[in-house]
């Protein structure tokens, strides 16, 4: 490819990102700048103000986008791709030495929860940000504000109806609009700018210093408001395994952070000219007359994109919990052919519909939601500069002092933000928090019932060369064909097979054990993805790993087994799954009240052969009561 080629190869692929990876950030100025002069915190609009917030706004872009995410968080990837689930996933692997690493449980828990704080923002982005789009006609006049609440509704109603259909269409529009988007915010700003040159003066840091002198405890909780402005930038980290670091940087310092800028500043200007006026919605009060109204329609369309990019980042985070055993299995539907990533979660969709849909009702303004939004992002900004730490120590093998050092800067930003929103917990910083304490109880729970069953079928098995002797001293029945065995475990005899012997007497002409495990990274290689251990002709182990961004198929594997001389079709063969009834008993290892809710989610989780894309016609099942 030619240096042309691939210069515009990057540019094609930074607008692509720029609806996926910028879409939150990028509707952030529907709300942000407005909620720091919201009445609970107590700052007037003085040029003085104007000026120290915009500087506030300024510079937690480049200390937490530039800085942090661009050019440190983003270089610690697991095989490429990145997000929370991610960095987990490397860090309890493995040390830079190769051995387990110590910390394990603390950062497991760590990762679970900022994972489950996702699932928060991934129902208030939605819900803030077509808000705050619709609220732009009560600005053309006060008669449409009764339509706000509804006309939001019926939007996320459509917008998670049409998730069932797939993306991969409407996706390549994303980035287009998405642009469009930025060109306008930047141009609607710049006249304002030109008018009032005097703000360019809010980019000296020392504004910003000033202003929390000069306002004490409410410039503090002005930091609750200043956050909404990096809103996303999570998304740039977790988005990379799909765009690259490139792009992704391309994008932002070429067009989104220039257009943010000249947006947030136009902001500023006006409201330095119009004052109260203009301090309620400054976003809206940069254009008049017949603008308005296409301007609330581009700005609906983002916030619609920036949506589907949070709906789209929860289905994936779905899957990859299932796929590392945090989450029972769900049914997730593949939407394109040709685009792995475009998947759809039935039940995640209806619960974020359910969770959007409340919120907007609820909180009936973006302003309300704001107090809400907060917590969530602070939340996973915390996290996960805590597992970056761990990162240089265990993985990169920085020293103690540099590591120290990075930490201390990232955390003194993250710990400013998140203390300022923590004093809003009352006034919707509840919701978060209450929808993370949820998810965490149910991934905790179900990774601890799970771990106890592994521990039963271990007690229970017997090993290989045991049975193949008694089986030759007591031989069974044969008959004709494979019997494929699905072992869990991937050692010793399953209890499945021993249970279908006791009670049936027979055995097929040819067993296949086999075992399916998720990786602790994105992607595993094809040279990679099988071993097979033969004990003897007739009784054969295969053991396939996939990554937790792939999806395990039973007739792959037994395709890629064949083809190495396994003797097995895929169409003909007999599978068995064993099936546990769980009994709730006095056994130690989990709280009762967690017991009621692992058997909950076990009972109503997909079937393992649905869910592996084994024929059903061909599917026996050896139930056996186990309590936990």
């Amino acid at each position: 490819m030619s240096h042309v080629e691939k210069k515009n190869a990057g540019w094609g692929m930074a607008i692509a990102a720029l609806g996926v990876v910028f879409g939150d950030i990028g509707t952030s100025p529907l709300y942000a700048f407005k909620e720091c002069f919201h009445p609970m915190h107590g700052i007037a609009a003085t040029p003085e103000n104007v000026y120290g917030v915009l500087s506030l706004i300024f510079w937690s872009l480049m200390l937490v986008v530039v800085f942090k995410y661009l050019s440190f968080i983003m270089r610690a990837d697991n095989r490429g791709e990145g997000g929370i689930m991610a960095l987990m996933a490397l860090l309890t692997s493995k040390s830079k030495d190769g051995s387990p690493s110590r910390t394990r449980p603390i950062l497991i828990l760590l990762g679970l929860f900022g994972a489950a704080l996702l699932y928060g923002d991934g129902a208030i982005t939605p819900a803030i940000s077509v808000l705050s789009a619709i609220e732009g006609l009560e600005i053309a006049t006060p008669a449409f504000k009764p339509m706000v609440v509804p006309v939001t509704l019926a939007i996320l109603i459509g917008i998670f109806a049409v998730q069932k259909r797939g993306t991969a269409r409407i996706g390549s529009i994303f980035g287009p609009v998405t642009l469009l988007w930025f060109i306008s915010i930047a141009a609607i700003g710049v006249p304002w700018i030109i008018r009032h040159p005097e703000i360019i003066q809010a980019l000296n840091p020392l504004l910003g210093v000033e202003f929390f002198w000069r306002n004490g405890l409410n410039g503090f909780l002005v930091l609750s408001a200043v956050v909404l402005c990096i809103t996303g930038a999570e998304a740039l980290y977790a988005d990379m395994g799909h765009f690259g670091r490139g792009p992704i940087r391309l994008g932002w310092y070429a067009i989104v952070y220039p257009a943010l800028t000249l947006n947030y500043f136009g902001q500023g200007a006006v409201v330095l000219e119009r004052g109260a006026e203009a301090v309620s919605n400054p976003f809206y009060a940069l254009v008049d007359g017949w603008m308005l109204y296409p301007l609330v329609a581009l700005a609906t369309a983002a916030a619609v994109i920036a949506s589907q990019a949070m709906i789209s980042g929860a289905y994936s985070l779905t899957q990859q919990a299932v796929q590392l055993g945090y989450l029972p299995r769900i049914t997730i539907q593949h939407t394109s052919r040709s685009t792995e990533g475009q998947i759809y979660v039935p039940r995640v969709n209806q619960l974020l519909m359910i969770g959007c849909l409340s919120l907007v009702l609820v909180f009936q303004g973006s302003t309300p939601l704001a107090a809400a939004y907060g917590i969530a992002v602070t939340g996973t900004m915390v996290t996960t500069t805590i597992l970056f730490y761990a990162v240089t120590r265990q993985i990169w093998g920085w020293s103690l002092l540099a590591s120290l050092s990075l930490l201390a800067v990232f955390l003194t930003v993250d710990l400013a933000f998140f203390s300022a929103n923590v004093l809003k917990v009352a006034h919707g910083g509840w919701v978060p928090i209450v929808v993370a304490t949820l998810m965490f109880t149910i991934m905790t729970t179900w990774r601890r019932g799970a771990d106890l069953l592994d521990e039963y079928a271990s007690a229970a098995r017997l090993p290989v060369e045991y049975f193949l002797a008694d089986l030759d001293a007591h031989p069974l029945t044969r008959v004709g064909g494979t019997a494929v065995v699905m072992d869990a475990r991937g050692s010793g005899v399953p209890r499945t097979l021993l249970h279908n012997i006791k009670h049936n007497k027979v055995l097929h002409e040819r067993i296949l054990l086999l075992t399916l495990r998720t990786a602790e990274m994105p992607h595993v290689s094809p040279e990679d993805r099988l071993h097979i251990h033969t004990y003897r002709e007739d009784f054969v182990r295969v053991v396939a790993h996939y990554g937790y961004m792939e999806n395990p198929n039973v007739s792959e594997v037994l395709d890629l087994a064949r083809e190495k001389g396994v003797s097995c079709d895929p169409q003909q063969a007999t599978y068995f799954f064993g099936r546990e009834t769980l009994i709730i008993g006095e056994k130690k290892g989990l709280a009762t009240w967690r017991k009621y809710i692992y058997d909950f989610l076990f009972r109503n989780a997909y079937g393992a052969y649905l869910h592996l894309g084994v024929p059903p016609n061909r599917v026996i099942e050896i139930g056996q009561q186990v309590e936990i």
